[in-house]
């Protein structure tokens, strides 16, 4: 029987920075989000799956101006920035005025796995932008977080995304349950 097409997948991982994962106000479940982060991580070597880093950068003078302190990739994460495909970005979205998309189409990649924060801005604006790009995003529900808000609970923001994105914008899956 002939296998359908499988698309190439790829890694992206949003905002895992100094300024903003270890920052005052820690993101909920941040051990276990990162441990799973880098779980996927570690996945993706294995298949040879590209890994793309996101960093969130602010104008320049602002804590988060694109090369300083606060805007550097957690050192605990495992993505090499001499390898992997790390870049700024000053919006929500991944793919606005950066090399992402281009960089996906070059390596042919059909399916984007997301994981990373803030759950309700990078990550949500990312996984609907990636489905009207075409791509086949798959949002990982265990591997992105956010800090919780006066209206909701970091918990229940995480919650209210898996559902709301999952059908019409992601599949969903689980850091255990992804294979690259």
């Amino acid at each position: 029987m002939h296998e359908p097409h499988r698309p190439r997948r790829a890694l992206l991982i949003i905002d895992i920075q100094q300024g903003m994962f270890a920052g005052p106000e820690r993101p909920h479940d941040n051990t276990r989000v990162l441990a799973n982060i880098n779980a996927l991580v570690r996945k993706a070597r294995e298949a040879h799956a590209p890994v793309y880093a996101a960093r969130h950068t602010g104008p320049a003078g602002s804590p988060l101006a694109p090369g300083s302190a606060l805007s550097q990739l957690l050192p605990e994460l495992l993505v090499d920035e001499q390898r992997d495909g790390v870049f700024d970005k000053t919006r929500p979205n991944c793919f606005h005025a950066t090399p992402l998309a281009g960089w996906l189409a070059e390596a042919d990649i059909g399916e984007l796995v997301i994981a990373g924060m803030k759950t309700q801005y990078c990550v949500d604006s990312t996984c609907r932008a990636a489905a009207d790009l075409g791509l086949r995003p798959v949002l990982i529900a265990d591997a992105h977080t956010c800090m919780d808000t006066p209206a909701l609970g970091a918990a229940a923001i995480v919650a209210h995304h898996n559902a709301t994105l999952a059908g019409p914008f992601v599949r969903l899956s689980s850091t255990a349950d992804y294979a690259f």
